[in-house]
């Protein structure tokens, strides 16, 4: 037994964190599959900042390791996404630690709707992120930038599952990168959220350190596999993916909403 779970589940809590670490590295969301899974697996005592510490402990990897790929094969835009990066770490940082004081069932409803309208926009704007246009300059471009990251940090360190979405859809759609450029981008500026949640939550305690490294290694696994899959296949890959992770992310937020 490892951290006192049966041997099977264990298993299950690896195949979970491989599949979201794969579709975490091509668009983001594998917090709906992986996180889901821990709450399931997890007993019902575990406190939820300890699920979410875990949950933390295994994206990181996975993250890091597409980041790696993508750094190798993907021209960034550095300065917007140091910029989003240190947002994203600062937002997060303040999400983890009010995590002990808020419901994710105040926050399911707005979700639901944001996402439908991220998927609904995206399907109807086929030409979305095919090539990067830029849409702002200047102070508008940096706002905009400034308060990607730090929204979205507070939602990875509070919640946490469709954070690398909302950073890819906010990066196409609101600043005007294309799919692969934005993702990459999306991947560092959620490894900075993960690394903060991180910190917070394993300096308080709130980390199954053995079961989220064996799960670690799982999702890094993933991530290597789907950055790779992702560079080499381009915008319309990521697109068609990004569509299918929006209706995942929807139909388990509607069931969650539902059975709260």
């Amino acid at each position: 037994m490892i951290d006192g779970l049966p041997l099977a589940t264990v298993v299950l809590l690896c195949l979970a964190a491989l599949v979201a670490g794969w579709i975490d590295s091509v668009v983001g969301g594998g917090g709906l599959i992986q996180l889901p899974a821990l709450l399931v697996g997890l007993p019902a005592s575990t406190p939820v900042a300890t699920v979410s510490g875990t949950n933390k402990l295994s994206s990181v990897a996975g993250t890091a390791m597409a980041s790696g790929v993508y750094l190798r094969k993907v021209r960034i835009d550095w300065p917007t996404t140091l910029v989003m990066v240190a947002a994203a770490f600062a937002g997060s940082s303040l999400g983890a630690h009010l995590i002990q004081y808020f419901s994710r069932a105040v926050f399911l409803p707005i979700t639901i709707v944001v996402v439908a309208g991220i998927g609904l926009y995206t399907w109807r704007n086929p030409k979305l992120g095919q090539v990067t246009h830029l849409k702002h300059d200047g102070a508008p471009h940096w706002l905009l930038t400034i308060g990607l990251g730090g929204l979205v940090g507070v939602w990875d360190g509070l919640i946490g599952p469709g954070t690398g979405v909302f950073f890819v859809i906010g990066l196409v759609s609101l600043l005007g990168y294309e799919f692969l450029r934005a993702t990459a981008m999306a991947k560092l500026a959620n490894l900075a959220t993960n690394v903060a949640a991180l910190i917070v939550l394993g300096t308080s305690g709130h980390i199954l350190w053995a079961t989220g490294a064996i799960m670690a290694a799982c999702n890094l696994t993933g991530g290597a596999i789907g950055s790779t899959m992702a560079v080499r296949r381009g915008n319309s890959f990521i697109r068609t993916v990004f569509l299918v992770a929006i209706a995942i992310i929807e139909v388990t937020l509607i069931y969650e909403a539902g059975s709260t």
